[in-house]
């Protein structure tokens, strides 16, 4: 409502401007009311201050026809400003009647529903749905740092385990604690951080991708997390010491054949009953389900099982239908059935189906015991908002780390038409786009563990995170793969890309697939948990206490009402003075990105609020609008990991061309994701002024510049200091089972060799006192021309045999090839 006031004056006082002799004046008064609602006062506070630029207006303006009617207007619209600060007069004439509307429209919501939205913690995802986004929160964050016991892990164990990995037993991952990562100390476990487990992940994942999916399962979702969290002391002091020793194997089982990515229809039951147990009858349940893609189940000794949970006989109270219930079950318990094994995309890590046919169990069994019966839902989307936030993201990132880390130095000392590959315009523009999704995923996976371990719980940048992060893998790997062409594609124990690429699905789908995470997910849960007055307004119309209800209802509309109405101004102002004027918490290069990133803050904030009162319970439906919405505030928060971690990395000046084109990207990306929100959204008129007030100059971000894709990929492409801040916490330790290692060195002498190289083609090719095709052939026609000396020449044969041992690749006899299991048994994973 004072949106659509202020929208009236702006145009009434911009035509009467261009006609009097006082337009000045009436453009002073404009601006100054504009500044107001830029400003977000209170509405008591923006309707005295009016009241005192009304009156000096009034005083200072002309008297003629035209002024006088339109400052009779707005002397009008005064009035009904002060008359809307009388609350009890407010609320008996507007908040009732809109409330009892409200009511009708607001859809019913489950208790899953419910349990879902309330998961986890608003954080930095909350500020962005402000449209003002208080960036000393986000900046005043610790900087996530690893303790010297973790940092012992990694160069220890985690190294150790990187380097046997060719042929190794999961005993070692057992006995070192690798499953133990998220136990506390006092049951046995290491009680890692966040982003030390994080971090441990993404090194496992840069060797072996069958190894990373074996370790983050136990440290995920599963039996040692919710135990944590609510099992009772006794299931706690039973398996978690169990767990940490690596006596138990654990498991979670939650998708079915039919119910994958809507886990709240589980078919699977547990019928409260009594029944015999260890000799003597118990009260407890019958079992019956069938799961399958559960991660170590062929090897599980206790499997979490998630379930329905009924109470026919009415057992337990008066209640039949309990609902989705978490308990443990050993794999040993009779009815149990653990059945052969998937083999995903050919990557071997143990995976498989169970099936449980009347099985019984006490009811102790339950995790937290009898009083948590019901509690499963809630458990697991607790939960499993940190698990998506570690597991999925860490991997990939340490793919990404490492697909770029071997890219950079492949394209270096692949040469064709006598230069490295590098150095052609279309392979950098590629190598740049991988560096800076890498370093965004890795942003976004550190900055996101720190905000974990200081005791946040972030549901919905949980849901970014694990779908744009791995798509961004997606990307990477698809790149990697094109720029080390035959290469790459060609398996074998010398092939470094193809596991980590053919596993990239896998990422894409698990733990909710990522389809269902854009259209649904981000947008359609952050849009009420984030919303700084949506979710205050359901509650208060629901609230069965009708004055307290109607009173904060009241509170949280008109709220709602000035926040619209300050995000249309700001979005206005910022997008036509390009945000300049914005303030930054920084001075220096990433200053302009912080102030793109609160405009776009502005921008999306008031398309969200239109879209949500025009298209109401609707807008769920229309998934192309609100998957494009949650793009928008994906953009913005990843533009604000990498801000972050810049900050978090002390600055780095080198780093900056990589900072830039990762903003540049995400911002241009947000914007045209409100582009495509605007040209799709349905009610055309409503549509024209949402543009009006977010794209008054029109699409002005543009995608990065050839010469900044340029400056990133030189930055890979040679040993410099960025290059290894981004291979951090992956395994590049030089020894020859290591390509990772083998890549740096080769790149390291292509440097060191260049002037050689050089050399003989100056010299040499270009006088004709070289003519041999190839290296050796070159190397040994200069020496005997003196262009090159023994020592030279030894240094370039040696080069050449290194760079041939990496470029090479396998052949095999057909028989080898024979069983189509053989090459992806190589690297299976064993059970002691």
């Amino acid at each position: 409502m004072l949106g659509a006031v202020i929208s009236l004056i702006v145009v009434l006082a911009a035509a009467y401007a261009l006609t009097q002799i006082g337009g000045v004046i009436t453009l002073l008064f404009v601006a100054a009311v504009l500044f107001l609602a830029y400003r977000r006062l209170s509405l008591l506070t923006f309707t005295a201050t009016f009241t005192a630029l009304l009156a000096a207006y009034t005083w200072l303006g002309a008297s003629s026809a035209p002024a006088g009617l339109w400052k009779g207007f707005l002397w009008v619209l005064l009035t009904g400003l002060w008359l809307l600060n009388v609350r009890p007069l407010r609320k008996a004439l507007i908040t009732r009647p809109f409330m009892k509307t409200y009511l009708k429209l607001l859809p019913r919501m489950s208790q899953t529903e419910k349990e879902a939205l309330e998961a986890g913690t608003v954080w930095w995802d909350g500020e962005l749905f402000t449209g003002a986004p208080k960036w000393e929160k986000l900046l005043a964050a610790r900087p996530p740092q690893l303790s010297a016991a973790e940092q012992a892990f990694l160069d220890g164990p985690c190294e150790e385990l990187c380097r046997m990995l060719d042929e190794w037993n999961i005993t070692f991952l057992k006995t070192r604690g690798f499953f133990a990562m998220i136990i506390p100390k006092r049951y046995g476990g290491l009680e890692f951080s966040a982003y030390a487990h994080s971090c441990v992940l993404a090194k496992i994942a840069s060797r072996s991708a069958t190894t990373s999916s074996t370790v983050a399962v136990p440290n995920s979702l599963g039996p040692a997390e919710l135990l944590n969290h609510y099992g009772t002391e006794e299931q706690k002091n039973y398996y978690l010491p169990r767990l940490a020793r690596g006596e138990e194997v654990p498991c979670f089982a939650l998708t079915g054949p039919r119910a994958g990515s809507d886990a709240a229809s589980i078919p699977d039951t547990g019928i409260v009953t009594r029944g015999v147990w260890q000799g003597r009858e118990v009260l407890g349940l019958r079992l019956n389900f069938s799961k399958r893609y559960i991660t170590l189940a062929p090897v599980a000794t206790v499997i979490g099982l998630a379930f329905r949970m009924f109470d026919p006989e009415r057992l337990l109270g008066s209640k039949t239908d309990i609902g989705i219930t978490c308990a443990l079950i050993p794999s040993s318990t009779p009815g149990v059935s653990i059945g052969r094994r998937h083999f995903p995309l050919n990557i071997p890590f143990q995976n498989g189906p169970i099936q449980g046919r009347d099985v019984f169990v006490p009811l102790d069994f339950i995790i937290g015991g009898p009083a948590m019966a019901g509690s499963g839902w809630r458990m697991l989307v607790e939960q499993l908002s940190v698990g998506r936030c570690i597991s999925l993201p860490s991997n990939t990132t340490g793919a990404a780390k490492a697909g770029v880390w071997a890219t950079g130095a492949y394209t270096r000392i692949r040469a064709q038409f006598n230069q490295p590959i590098a150095r052609f315009e279309g392979v950098e523009s590629v190598i740049a786009r991988m560096v800076a999704r890498t370093y965004t995923m890795d942003a976004a996976r550190s900055v996101t563990a720190g905000a974990i371990d200081g005791g946040e719980k972030p549901s919905v940048p949980s849901a970014m995170l694990k779908y744009h992060v791995t798509e961004m893998g997606r990307q990477v790997a698809n790149d990697a793969m094109d720029l080390h062409g035959g290469k790459g594609i060609m398996l074998g124990p010398k092939n470094y890309l193809g596991r980590g690429y053919e596993i990239v699905p896998v990422a894409i789908t698990v733990e909710g697939a990522n389809l269902l995470t854009r259209n649904l997910i981000i947008f359609g849960q952050g849009a009420l948990r984030c919303h700084p007055f949506v979710l205050r307004e359901m509650n208060a119309a629901r609230n069965p206490d009708r004055t307290k209800g109607v009173d904060e209802f009241d509170r949280a509309l008109f709220g709602h009402i000035g926040f619209t109405l300050s995000n249309a101004v700001r979005s206005f102002i910022m997008a036509l003075t390009h945000a300049r004027f914005t303030r930054a918490p920084v001075q220096g290069a990433t200053a302009r990105y912080y102030q793109h990133v609160v405009r776009f803050s502005a921008s999306f904030a008031f398309a969200v609020d239109v879209a949500m009162l025009a298209l109401g319970g609707y807008l769920k439906k229309k998934e192309g609008l609100s998957a494009r919405l949650g793009d928008v505030l994906s953009c913005m928060y990843l533009a604000s990991m990498v801000l972050k971690h810049h900050e978090n990395e002390g600055r780095q000046l080198e780093d900056l061309p990589i900072v830039e084109w990762a903003c540049r990207n995400l911002l241009y990306d947000a914007q045209e994701q409100l582009h495509g929100f605007l040209r799709n959204f349905p009610n055309r008129l409503l549509a024209g002024l949402m543009r009006a007030l977010i794209f008054p100059r029109g699409r002005v971000y543009s995608a990065p510049h050839d010469h900044l894709g340029h400056e990133v990929a030189a930055l890979v492409t040679a040993p410099t200091q960025a290059r290894e801040r981004l291979g951090q916490f992956i395994y590049r330790t030089l020894e020859p089972a290591n390509p990772l290692g083998l890549l740096q060195e080769a790149l390291l002498l292509a440097v060191q060799l260049e002037p050689l190289e050089k050399r003989m083609r100056v010299e040499g090719v270009k006088t004709g006192r070289v003519t041999a095709l190839d290296l050796p052939g070159r190397i040994q026609q200069s020496l005997a021309a003196g262009i090159l000396s023994e020592t030279e020449a030894a240094a370039l044969r040696e080069y050449d045999r290194k760079v041939m041992e990496l470029i090479n690749v396998d052949d095999f006899e057909p028989r080898e090839l024979a069983a189509q299991a053989e090459p992806a048994a190589r690297s299976s994973v064993h059970v002691a």
